[in-house]
């Protein structure tokens, strides 16, 4: 008999079963939901017979992706319930990430327990707010517009007059992910919907996130899929609905934060297939930079990877917890120090 639902970064599957005397399974119940399951037990000449008392024997198993789906599915679900929240709420860009995320949340709590909320600035483009709009349209879910511009420039004049103060800086692009963060916080506060973040392990990896800003937020659903399947994940979502849930556009348009005008994730991080390959062989499997270059993977990108994973540990140390779906999540499966770090980047 085993366990089936959510707690905290784990879920367990259910699928409990009935084998016969010699190992063979008889029946097994439903993945990723409850389910009875029973059978009479015959003793005959010393053999066991099972008999289940229901026509189906073994159900078939899903997907390794489906797997993953369903277990995001569950994991957010039971996280919601079981701590009291009926609602919740996420901020939506128009990119990919926070699309699976609505598409996850849609499908454990209903479209009506969801809002997503565009929060707009001028390095916004037009497509991606269309993308937002239609994604919520698809959904049949609540969407809310709150301009952040308005917000900013009342930051960035309160600000002018701080020494060094630079209005084009890294600081001035993260302010406008905190500003989102603390109006998602405070809808939260007002309407007590859990809000739920939308940052993928790749990106929580390499400390490609601002504390308060888009790491803001009670629970982390994709925190532990990495960027390439997060892709995989939304062609799913919409090969299951029949449709198109999820844009066409958000899939292929190149992944950006639109913090600052023109901007790419390729611009300061590696592409995510070979960013995946080298946080898969020095997270999961515990490879040095020394094995992951042997590999065939570049070095120079092998130390740049790692430098940037072992540096962001504070961050990830302050980030919501996140369902667990690969052999090693960040948090209880991988814990290191912050101050008395050590790092296999100087390896070399």
């Amino acid at each position: 008999c085993n366990l089936v639902g959510g707690q905290d970064e784990l879920v367990f599957d259910g699928r409990s079963m009935f084998a016969d005397s010699t190992g063979r399974i008889v029946a097994e119940a439903k993945a990723f939901d409850e389910d009875l399951l029973m059978a009479d037990v015959i003793g005959l000449n010393n053999q066991i017979q099972i008999k289940p008392t229901r026509p189906s024997s073994v159900v078939s198993r899903p997907s390794s992706l489906d797997e993953v789906y369903q277990a995001l599915v569950l994991g957010t679900r039971d996280y919601a319930r079981k701590n009291g929240f009926r609602k919740t709420l996420l901020g939506l860009s128009g990119g990919i990430d926070s699309s699976v995320v609505a598409a996850i949340a849609v499908a454990a709590l209903g479209a009506e327990n969801v809002t997503g909320v565009t929060m707009p600035s001028k390095f916004n483009s037009p497509e991606t707010k269309s993308d937002a709009v239609k994604l919520a349209k698809n959904l049949g879910i609540e969407l809310l517009t709150i301009p952040i511009e308005p917000l900013l420039e009342r930051f960035n004049g309160a600000l002018q007059s701080v020494p060094g103060w630079n209005s084009k800086g890294i600081a001035y692009e993260n302010l406008q992910a905190r500003i989102r963060g603390g109006i998602l916080m405070t809808l939260s506060n007002q309407f007590g919907s859990l809000v739920l973040t939308t940052g993928n392990k790749s990106e929580t990896a390499v400390g490609y996130a601002t504390l308060y800003g888009d790491t803001a937020g009670g629970f982390a659903v994709i925190k532990d899929v990495p960027k390439t399947l997060v892709y995989t994940l939304a062609e799913h979502i919409n090969q299951l609905s029949g449709r198109e849930i999820i844009p066409a556009d958000v899939i292929t348009r190149a992944p950006s934060a639109e913090l600052r005008e023109g901007q790419k994730d390729s611009d300061s991080l590696p592409a995510y297939d070979l960013l995946d390959k080298i946080l898969k062989g020095y997270v999961e499997e515990d490879k040095s930079a020394r094995q992951l270059i042997d590999a065939g993977l570049p070095k120079e990108t092998v130390y740049n990877v790692i430098r940037m994973v072992d540096r962001n540990e504070y961050k990830r140390r302050l980030s919501p917890p996140g369902i667990k779906i690969t052999p090693k999540a960040f948090g209880k499966d991988r814990r290191l120090p912050i101050t008395n770090h050590y790092s296999l980047s100087s390896q070399r």
